[in-house]
């Protein structure tokens, strides 16, 4: 086990503790739901604008994008770009539409709209896609801090998890808004620190970051052919990123709920801008972080070989047949531990820990809340008492907090940690936005909704599975990339729906 000096100790016990403190100061407030999912409605812009920006930093950011990033080229970053068009679309008409409708929950309106049903299949969507998320996030933390302190993945996993639950559990929605402010500053402080020190490493500096990673490709967003969607390109990372973070302004219980704590309509359409001011820019920070490991990897020889070893190991399959991004998500943490001076990984281990809580502790409460309002009020008990109500959210809390440690630990081993959570999100995703979007339209009939999205999940079911079918049906699988799993699912439930709608009013007006 890595003995981490006492000064970096007290640095991480510090952090931790503050996390604790703050939970305990909000526990006296939470003496209702309202408190508790919402803050009342008292939160500033800024604050607000800050707490998103730090979900979206999760550990998938922190340690994925640099790995992405080093085993292929900044295509990935084309994501962040989509980000602005989502956000105009959402300040523009998400945002007023939720502060209008009053419901804590992002998908009581789909009862509203099409019946009990819509409003199932979203939330059911929502739990898996949370878990998802958050399982992929402890993996991520767990997988830098094993390299830095070697302690156990499993325990580290655990450990972080209760720390979380307990903190969320006491504080409700307003200690996970001022923790994620505080999360925020951190892991952007951290990610600077290790880009200096990379650049530091380097013998002529950035100089040679830039001139390595142009000679070998390491900056380029893709491929622009537009005839082509059965990779990466860049068009299918863009179209991808806007559908994904179309759905999370527009869909996504985490940011649906925070705009209900904003003091005001205009306070909240603002808090998406200000996410987006701050996270385009820091994941730019994260891919040349990553292109920079890239380049010291070139001149010094040893660290590919550490890796290599490593990841060959857990593998169990010879080095030689380890390509860069099978090992890139290990090659930060690598630096880190050899890399890093003591008194700075104190800060860095903080950092890593505040990408994982940040995102999980929204997690936990926006999911506990859609259990409240969407399953308990919905088929168990409608006239839930006040305190009930406090009691179902405590316990839902905790339960989402297990389940999602339980997620982490059984994604242990796996490659691409960004490549994992982007496939899965598009899967948990396409329906939920085709069916929001095809809500939006006046005159779709419930029974078209239905079959437009019994037609959406079966061609994201074939997108998502036709890879596994055997050789001989190799003519029935998808050529479309992993990633246009969201947009193509979303666009068939939604023209779906359409065509449905126009062919019903066909065969009404003939009668």
């Amino acid at each position: 086990m890595h003995q981490l000096p006492v000064i970096d100790l007290a640095v991480i016990a510090i952090y931790l503790l503050g996390m604790l403190l703050i939970g305990v100061r909000f526990s006296r407030k939470n003496k209702s739901a309202a408190q508790f999912t919402t803050a009342s409605g008292t939160i500033p812009g800024w604050a607000l604008g800050l707490s998103l920006y730090a979900t979206f930093l999760s550990s998938n950011t922190f340690l994925g994008v640099p790995g992405k990033a080093f085993g292929s080229n900044w295509n990935a970053f084309v994501f962040s770009l989509s980000m602005p068009l989502a956000a105009f679309i959402a300040a523009k008409y998400f945002v007023p539409f939720y502060r209008k409708s009053g419901a804590v929950s992002a998908y009581t309106h789909l009862e509203q709209r099409f019946g009990p049903w819509a409003r199932t299949y979203s939330t059911v969507c929502f739990i898996m896609m949370q878990l998802a998320r958050m399982g992929s996030i402890f993996f991520g933390a767990a997988l830098a801090l094993q390299a830095l302190t070697g302690l156990e993945m499993r325990t580290i996993i655990c450990v972080t998890g209760v720390c979380i639950i307990i903190y969320t559990v006491l504080g409700g929605m307003e200690a996970v808004i001022w923790t994620e402010v505080l999360q925020g500053i951190v892991k952007t402080t951290g990610a600077v620190v290790i880009l200096c020190l990379v650049i530091a490493g380097m013998n002529n500096g950035a100089a040679d970051i830039f001139r390595i990673g142009l000679a070998d490709g390491k900056f380029s967003p893709g491929s622009f052919s537009l005839r082509d969607f059965s990779h990466s390109t860049f068009w299918v990372v863009f179209l991808y990123g806007f559908f994904i973070n179309l759905n999370n302004f527009g869909m996504d219980q985490n940011y649906v709920q925070r705009y209900h704590t904003a003091r005001s309509e205009k306070e909240a359409s603002r808090s998406i801008w200000l996410c987006v001011y701050w996270y385009v820019p820091v994941s730019m920070v994260f891919f040349f972080i990553g292109t920079a490991l890239y380049a010291y990897a070139q001149q010094h020889p040893e660290v590919l070989l550490a890796v290599k070893q490593q990841a060959a190991a857990e593998r169990n399959v010879p080095v030689s047949m380890l390509q860069p991004a099978d090992y890139g998500d290990k090659v930060l943490p690598w630096f880190m531990v050899t890399r890093v001076p003591s008194g700075l990984m104190g800060l860095i281990v903080a950092a890593i820990l505040s990408a994982a809580m940040s995102t999980v502790s929204s997690g936990m409460n926006s999911t506990a809340t859609v259990f409240l309002k969407d399953i308990y009020q919905r088929y168990i008990d409608a006239g839930v008492t006040p305190k009930k109500e406090m009691k179902v959210l405590y316990t839902a809390s905790t339960l989402i907090g297990l389940l999602a440690i339980g997620a982490g630990i059984s994604m242990i081993g796996v490659g691409s940690l960004l490549d994992m959570w982007w496939e899965l999100s598009g899967i948990f995703a396409g329906g939920m936005l085709g069916l929001f979007l095809l809500g939006m339209v006046s005159g779709i009939k419930n029974a078209a909704a239905v079959t437009a999205t019994i037609i959406g999940i079966l061609v994201i079911i074939w997108m998502s599975l036709s890879k596994y079918l055997p050789p001989e049906w190799v003519h029935m699988r998808s050529h479309l990339h992993a990633h246009m799993a969201i947009v193509v699912g979303t666009l068939a439930i939604f023209l779906a729906g359409m065509v449905l709608t126009q062919v019903q009013r066909l065969k009404t007006s003939r009668l």
